[in-house]
């Protein structure tokens, strides 16, 4: 009867417990749900009504403007192309060499290994600096290209360690000794048995890398100055910068009226801007949120 009573108590705690999960969750979404509904709305939204801060959870005097102002500029267009190449490329080559160094030095018969590992994590705490970086990339002809945003940073050290625990914790070393017992090549051992056993890690590493990728600013604004290579980033920026040069300049050939009317359409453009490059990425994430969770947890335990 104690056990039958235990077991009623228990019963009765885990559902106080996921009654206030609930709650805590629904107020966590709350949080998170309404700033991006403000950001959607006001970019959907007339100038007049998102300046006199009208504009909370629905749009007020709907408006597609902003969004068709932003599909006529050409360069924002190519902006968009390049960054989509980018993040392609870019993620394809990353996850590639960051595999082709993870399992290796996941392997404990790999002589001097932990060596390795030092000097990679060296360089997470220690770097040449801005300007050394400039240098080398100058020197290595890679400055003004495409390959200026996907070269430098084809591995990152931090994921590497994520999926070389992985594969320390996940592959099981009986497995690697039967392929290879049965004849199996180290290649043929990544291709066959390994990267199919990886796939919540790829989906991690290719979602970081490809949020890396579009998100990227600096290095285009340092590296590249040909328009034609702009990713989308500089360009919307250029393009902000371009709006408030017209504002500025708009009271000498325009009236006050006119310079008050592009100040109000600069705002609604940033709303805009924010939904414009925060759209692929959250499309992208229901496709590789089922492996990702799985992918961290198991590619963040101690090795």
């Amino acid at each position: 009867m104690a056990r039958n009573k235990n077991t009623i108590k228990g019963s009765l705690s885990d559902k106080v417990f996921m009654a206030l999960d609930w709650i805590l969750l629904s107020i966590l979404l709350v949080i998170v749900i309404i700033p991006l509904l403000n950001v959607v709305s006001s970019s959907l939204s007339a100038p007049v009504a998102v300046g006199a801060g009208k504009v909370y959870l629905l749009p007020k005097g709907f408006s597609f403007k902003a969004y068709v102002s932003l599909m006529r500029e050409k360069t924002i267009m190519t902006g968009f192309f390049n960054t989509v190449f980018y993040a392609v490329t870019g993620t394809v080559l990353n996850v590639i060499m960051t595999v082709a160094c993870a399992y290796p030095l996941s392997r404990k018969e790999l002589i001097g290994r932990n060596s390795v590992m030092f000097y990679f994590t060296f360089t997470m705490l220690f770097s040449g600096g801005m300007m050394p970086n400039y240098l080398l990339i100058k020197s290595l002809g890679l400055l003004n290209t495409r390959w200026v945003m996907i070269l430098p940073g084809a591995m990152t050290v931090y994921n590497m360690i994520v999926a070389r625990t992985f594969f320390m914790n996940t592959i099981p070393q009986e497995l690697n000794e039967a392929a290879t017992i049965d004849g199996a090549s180290d290649f043929r051992l990544i291709i066959s048995i390994v990267l199919p056993l990886s796939a919540p890690i790829i989906a991690v590493l290719s979602l970081f890398y490809a949020v890396g990728h579009w998100n990227s600013f600096f290095d285009c604004f340092l590296y590249n100055s040909k328009p034609e290579l702009f990713n989308l980033q500089v360009v919307l920026r250029n393009f902000m910068a371009n709006i408030k040069a017209m504002m500025d300049t708009s009271g000498i050939t325009d009236s006050i009226a006119a310079a008050q009317d592009i100040a109000l359409f600069q705002e609604v453009l940033k709303y805009a801007i924010i939904v414009f490059t925060s759209i692929p990425i959250i499309l992208v994430y229901p496709f590789v949120q089922k492996h990702f969770i799985k992918g961290v947890m198991i590619g963040s335990l101690k090795g």
